[in-house]
């Protein structure tokens, strides 16, 4: 208890900074620590694997988005990617478990995701200049 009166609805006693997604996703970005960050993960068995648990219908085939959200290139942190994945903002993406897509497979998501290189510049498209 804070020492606040109990007429007070419960929410109203718990601190501000205690509630909402923001704290989630800190917790578990502390969860997965320093070790998410140390394993860089399989960026070939991370493309198959985006292809066979259908990743690719709202993210696109590299991941450039569609439906559903761009993600490469430069995707965002790795303990991010698996929280966002693990509890998705409110949208029409699902929630996948530890039990559905593994960690350690998330992780070669990941480093497929990261290891999509940024498009070239249009300037340094010689087809594009003609």
């Amino acid at each position: 208890m804070t020492g606040l009166p109990k007429t007070q609805p419960r929410q109203a006693r718990r601190p501000a900074l205690l509630s909402g997604r923001p704290v989630l996703l800190a917790a578990l970005t502390i969860a997965f620590g320093l070790s998410a960050y140390a394993q860089n993960g399989n960026a070939e068995n991370g493309k198959k694997l985006w292809v066979k648990d259908n990743c690719y219908t709202c993210h696109g085939y590299d991941g450039h988005g569609g439906a559903g959200a761009k993600l490469a290139p430069k995707p965002i942190a790795m303990a991010a990617f698996i929280a966002i994945v693990r509890h998705p903002p409110a949208s029409s993406m699902p929630t996948f478990s530890e039990k559905v897509i593994p960690d350690s497979d998330l992780r070669d998501m990941w480093a497929f995701l990261n290891s999509i290189p940024a498009a070239q510049a249009v300037k340094d498209v010689p087809l594009l200049n003609q």
